[in-house]
């Protein structure tokens, strides 16, 4: 009876299935381990804001900051800035970049690989500017400490930088999941706002790694229901009119958030303490009379949604704690702005709710439907995410009887945002013809695979002059390239087509006496100028590459010491035509 085994794992034969485009398993056991790491890390992050506050909040609650004295809760954001300001001071630029945009940043240009010196300063600013009392949310460090522990693990395994991108998404979704208990947001948001992009690979391993974390999470701190309103609906279709007109202003509110988040061109001209301390003393003179700005802010959020907080109180948290977070953003302080933008919408809306009871007092909603709406139509004006603030709405409110209203809440406010005051998403900065590089759709399916997919793998090295039985060895092997190497320094500048060489030698039989060795770069055929390229690099950098050397083709290295890197294949711009021209063109 025949034995049953199964296939031996290999590393190596690993990454050469990821470099593939419909490498799905395997993704799919990368989308489990980050879940898991990235589950911890959230975990350790919410542990570290609980111990901190036990040293002088209430009740060791990171959001008690309404049981402090104003002169505390005043003084407190200054504290906090000095301390973030002396960390970043020594930093160059480049160090200070955490944070949602820091991840988009590395995505669109550096294959997304992350430096540890910023992930270490992401500890640091996301549990001060928490604790501190500015108003910053978790969101930011959750999708930055799980993006780049996510890479990193490629990195360390090699992997080809395809698979890197889904680790940066599956990283964003966990991170977000094991914050907020909010897994399908999670997914949404890593594919809207991150990636970009939907598609099947990328989908259920980011899936995979957002169920991970959320099951990490509710292991430590049970299932947490933070908003949950499940008898709350809309009651009336009349209450139609009042949400479009509330969403407009709502949009118009994100348009000025994301306006003044980037004024900081102007702010900038003042030296880096001095921004630092008015940003601090902006948010420390607000929080003596209103401490419901400070903090992430969600026990205010769901006050406002009970409908327990009072007239001036949700004008403080629907201007105030807006505006202070966006003052904040344009000093330079990189706290995070997802958290205060729910809060500060949530206010809003419920301000919009009690006008609407005052016009139509018999039909109208309550506020806490207005407000559920509201902190929804805030969340995707900001970020130009419609269906990851749906999604939140969902799962934060467990509430399926908002969504209709939602729907149109969220279309109105981001449409107001986007055509009126001509805001893109809060984390796009950089756009050609009005899409972001990871938008671009050819970059888009470049990116999905690796190199070793599409490069030809039959190819002989050799000098320049070799002898004819040299000649006639290498044509035994039946390659399609013969890479001829420089003198120099012993790398290959060209690449001739086998088959030229081979036509050569049929038509000089005659001359096989002789000895006199051959010139590869004298023999007539197609010759390629080629520059090198790693194993792991994807198609769009071989395109990239290709335009920038301006060359005809990319030999393709393996190894990463220097003297024992040797050549894995050839990569020609016409194999990337060829598969770009197969996958993207439907079959007539």
């Amino acid at each position: 009876m025949p034995r049953f085994s199964l296939p031996r794992f290999s590393l190596e034969r690993f990454r050469r299935q990821l470099a593939s485009v419909d490498a799905l398993p395997q993704l799919c056991v990368l989308g489990l381990v980050s879940g898991l790491i990235t589950g911890g890390l959230m975990v350790l992050f919410r542990l570290l804001l609980a111990l901190g506050a036990l040293a002088f909040l209430p009740e060791g609650n990171p959001e008690a900051f309404e049981g402090l004295p104003p002169a505390a809760r005043a003084l407190l954001p200054l504290l906090a800035v000095a301390l973030i300001g002396g960390w970043l001071w020594h930093l160059p630029p480049a160090g200070r970049q955490i944070g949602v945009a820091h991840v988009l940043e590395r995505l669109t240009y550096h294959q997304g690989r992350f430096p540890l010196r910023n992930w270490v300063t992401q500890w640091w600013v996301g549990l001060i500017s928490v604790l501190g009392g500015l108003s910053a949310g978790r969101e930011g460090p959750a999708i930055h400490l799980g993006a780049a522990a996510c890479s990193g693990l490629g990195q360390r395994l090699r992997l080809p930088h395809n698979s890197l991108r889904v680790l940066v998404a599956c990283g964003t979704a966990a991170g977000i999941s094991a914050s907020f208990n909010t897994p399908i947001a999670g997914v949404i948001f890593a594919m809207e706002v991150v990636m970009m992009e939907y598609t099947i690979t990328g989908f259920m391993p980011v899936i995979l790694a957002s169920t991970m974390g959320a099951v990490v999470a509710q292991a430590v701190f049970g299932f947490e229901q933070p908003f949950q309103e499940s008898g709350v609906m809309l009651g009336s279709l009349f209450n139609l009119p009042w949400i479009v007109v509330s969403a407009l202003g709502i949009g118009l509110l994100a348009g000025g958030f994301v306006r003044v988040a980037r004024a900081g061109d102007r702010l900038r001209r003042l030296p880096f303490a001095a921004r630092f301390a008015l940003a601090g003393a902006v948010v420390g003179a607000l929080a003596w009379w209103y401490p419901q700005i400070q903090g992430m802010g969600y026990d205010t959020l769901g006050l406002t949604i009970a409908g327990e907080l009072s007239l001036d109180v949700l004008l403080a948290v629907a201007l105030g704690k807006l505006l202070v977070t966006a003052f904040a953003v344009a000093c330079g302080i990189p706290v995070s702005i997802i958290g205060p933008v729910l809060v500060a919408g949530g206010a809003a809306g419920a301000l919009c709710g009690l006008l609407g009871a005052q016009l139509m007092p018999e039909l109208a909603a309550g506020p806490a439907v207005y407000a559920m709406l509201g902190m929804a139509a805030m969340m995707g004006a900001v970020l130009q995410a419609p269906l990851a603030a749906l999604m939140a709405l969902l799962e934060l409110t467990h509430n399926p009887n908002i969504l209709l209203p939602g729907m149109l809440a969220v279309v109105t406010s981001c449409l107001t945002a986007r055509q009126v005051c001509r805001c893109d998403g809060f984390f796009i900065s950089v756009t050609r013809h009005g899409l972001h590089p990871l938008q671009q759709p050819l970059m888009q399916a470049l990116s999905r695979v690796s190199v070793p997919a599409v490069m030809e793998r039959s190819l002989v090295r050799t000098s320049r002059m070799v002898t004819r039985e040299q000649a006639s060895a290498l044509l035994e092997a039946k390659p399609v390239w013969v890479v001829i190497q420089r003198a120099t320094d012993d790398q290959p500048t060209l690449a001739l087509k086998a088959a030229d060489l081979a036509r050569w030698m049929l038509e000089h039989e005659e001359d096989d006496e002789k000895t006199e060795p051959l010139d590869l770069l004298e023999i007539p055929g197609q010759r390629l100028d080629m520059a090198p390229i790693h194993l792991q690099a994807t198609l769009s950098e071989a395109f990239a590459r290709l335009n920038d050397k301006a060359v005809d083709a990319l030999y393709v290295e393996h190894g990463y010491r220097p003297k024992q890197k040797r050549i894995s294949g050839i990569i020609t711009r016409d194999a990337i035509e060829r598969y770009y021209r197969y996958t993207d063109t439907p079959p007539a």
